[in-house]
């Protein structure tokens, strides 16, 4: 199993919260596709097997035009082999979506919406810099419905002044709407962001702990009472509808990434490619590879192991640990997890260590304790 990510870098304005790379010009948009696909014809030998994931992340990919979409799918299914029923994501905000632009992506090869909703409420869109307003929101899934049932939408919890009521709110208008799959993140402060600049001049007042603590858990226990299975750290899904790329990720299984600031991952090796628009054009005109490489060590890809699959619903096997980094590695990390386990942060099932629900928003904590460093 393996997948293909494409980082469509165009965004019609910033949001206050990002620090993805995106331009807010797409005067090279159509250039920037034909390198995409260039890049895509160059690197088809670093994914011999069977494409079961294909996902439009950015930025938006909802800008692409249906001509630039078919162009783009067209390089995949002529140069991969892609499973006949493969899991084809495309990200879109709620302000492109019109019944026009949904009818267009349900004729292409696309099959599953993730929406970026973040909240139903005005005040906290306009906080955020959010291109949509809370009539486009409802609208938008609403129409998207009659096309897809394969949908996923954001939402956001900790932001500065969304009280619980509004928070529960939220997460009721969302299970009114049938939405079979939920990503939902907390509203972290990035560096050099406009956030963070409100902030720091006092136009805002950071967000205690608590509140995230407490709208987690508000999250989790709404969800799962309404049969969301909660199969990752940030990701809800009913039975048939958790995200195929999401697992493939968490699970360490290899995904090409192509465009701008993409990052792919074979097992043992992470790519990255250059962050700048112009650049990466520039360098697969001359069709040459705009990226960095890293060759991951042991430690690494035992930590990565760690980190991620402690986010899932899988946690850590210890047998699969041991035959795929040693027994040294299988007895350090059973050592350091007996400490959690007498907290009740984690249990142990058999073979399989797992974040209890008392320890999962501290997961990522834990999971940097049983790192590995030399």
């Amino acid at each position: 199993m393996s997948g293909i990510y494409l980082h469509i870098p165009f965004c019609k304005q910033a949001c206050h919260y990002c620090d993805f790379h995106f331009s807010t010009s797409t005067r090279k948009k159509s250039r920037l596709v034909d390198m995409l696909c260039r890049e895509m014809i160059l690197r088809k030998s670093e994914i011999p097997a069977s494409i079961e994931t294909i996902y439009f992340g950015g930025g938006t990919p909802s800008l692409l035009s249906s001509e630039e979409l078919q162009q783009i799918f067209e390089t995949i299914f002529s140069n991969f082999q892609v499973a006949e029923d493969a899991e084809i994501t495309l990200e879109a905000n709620p302000d492109d979506l019109s019944e026009e632009k949904i009818a267009q992506l349900a004729a292409s090869p696309v099959n599953r919406l993730s929406i970026g909703v973040q909240s139903f409420f005005e005040d906290d869109l306009q906080l955020m810099n959010r291109a949509h307003n809370e009539t486009e929101a409802l609208e938008s899934l609403q129409a998207a419905k009659k096309h897809f049932e394969n949908i996923s939408i954001d939402l956001i919890y900790g932001i500065p002044g969304l009280t619980d009521e509004k928070w529960k709110e939220n997460l009721k208008i969302a299970l009114e709407l049938e939405i079979p799959h939920i990503s939902s993140y907390a509203l972290t402060i990035e560096a050099d962001t406009a956030l963070e600049k409100f902030i720091e001049k006092g136009k805002l007042q950071p967000v205690e702990d608590e509140q995230y603590r407490r709208q987690f858990d508000i999250l989790v226990q709404t969800l799962t009472q309404a049969g969301f299975e909660h199969y990752e750290f940030s990701n809800y899904g009913k039975t048939g509808f958790h995200s195929r790329n999401n697992m493939a990720y968490w699970l360490g299984k290899p995904y090409l990434g192509v465009g701008p600031s993409a990052h792919s991952f074979d097992g043992k090796q992470r790519k990255w490619n250059i962050s700048n628009n112009s650049l990466y054009i520039n360098s697969l005109e001359m069709e040459k590879i705009p990226q960095e490489t890293e060759e991951l060590s042991i430690n690494d890809r035992y930590n990565e192991y760690v980190m991620t699959r402690l986010r899932t619903k899988f946690g850590v096997n210890v047998l699969e640990l041991e035959q795929d980094f040693g027994r040294k590695y299988r007895d350090y990390f059973e050592r350091n997890a007996e400490n959690f386990l007498q907290q009740e942060l984690m249990l142990r099932s058999d073979l399989v260590y797992l974040i209890t629900k008392k320890g999962k928003f501290l997961s990522d904590g834990i999971a940097a304790d049983l790192f590995y460093i030399d």
